[in-house]
């Protein structure tokens, strides 16, 4: 498993964690310029946004894998994380629905999450 795999991995883990769904990781090297991966998916409440967010910082910062920005925390509802060449969006489940990422980037390779080891259920 490569480096960005890895990455991913570890992000979806700490995620499933905290009891976060519906996941969604596109590849989106090929349209965007900012970043190579989404990593998306819903949780039930504010608290359990922040919960799940917080979960990624830790178990990333355990493997050296840091987040240079952040936002979201304050109102829980849609929490961004970013590193070098992943972007994750942490949504509150009536956010997610509001935004539909997925829709804007449906042009995308998705992965499999469950190639993971995640149960991925909506």
């Amino acid at each position: 498993m490569n480096q960005i795999h890895k990455k991913i991995e570890a992000i979806l883990m700490a995620c499933d964690n905290k009891k976060a769904y519906n996941f969604t990781v596109l590849n989106v090297s090929k349209t965007s310029s900012i970043t190579d991966y989404f990593i998306i998916c819903s949780c039930n409440n504010e608290r359990q946004t922040v919960a799940a967010a917080d979960e990624v910082l830790k178990k990333c910062a355990e493997q050296g894998i840091d987040f240079y920005y952040r936002e979201g925390f304050d109102t829980g509802r849609w929490i961004l994380l970013e590193t070098d060449d992943i972007i994750v969006h942490i949504f509150h489940r009536d956010e997610r629905d509001v935004y539909d990422l997925e829709s804007l980037w449906m042009d995308n390779n998705s992965l499999d999450v469950e190639q993971y080891g995640i149960k991925n259920w909506k």
